[in-house]
């Protein structure tokens, strides 16, 4: 009664135990990825995700820089998107502020032949 034939190509959703984290992390880009696919909205956030992620730890040194960073930053996030004609992701799920900086760094690892491409960008 509870024995269900498994295949071994059965991809696994995010409510089976052989789903894993790396999995899961797949599915929020991949997500990320659908909301992000108009060029400019992508150069926006090439640009705007770095910005605020480094005016972070700037706030211990230079305020003023780090808040115009910050601002800035998010600036070009909302420009992005109202480009794209969508809402960030983060909207859905406050997940995707880490989701973000991580596209960003995937992408740059592709770029410069440090990690497979993946088959949608």
């Amino acid at each position: 009664m509870f024995n269900r034939q498994v295949k071994l190509d059965d991809k696994p959703s995010i409510y089976d135990s052989r789903f894993t984290i790396y999995q899961l992390m797949d599915s929020f880009v991949e997500n990320y990825k659908a909301k992000h696919q108009h060029p400019l909205n992508k150069l926006c956030h090439a640009f705007g995700i770095p910005m605020i992620t480094i005016s972070w730890p700037l706030f211990f040194f230079n305020w003023r820089i780090a808040l115009a960073l910050f601002i800035g930053g998010w600036v070009l996030q909302f420009v992005g998107h109202a480009i794209e004609g969508n809402q960030p992701a983060f909207f859905q799920n406050p997940i995707y502020f880490l989701i973000g900086p991580w596209w960003l760094v995937r992408r740059a690892f592709e770029a410069v032949g440090l990690l497979k491409p993946s088959v949608s960008k």
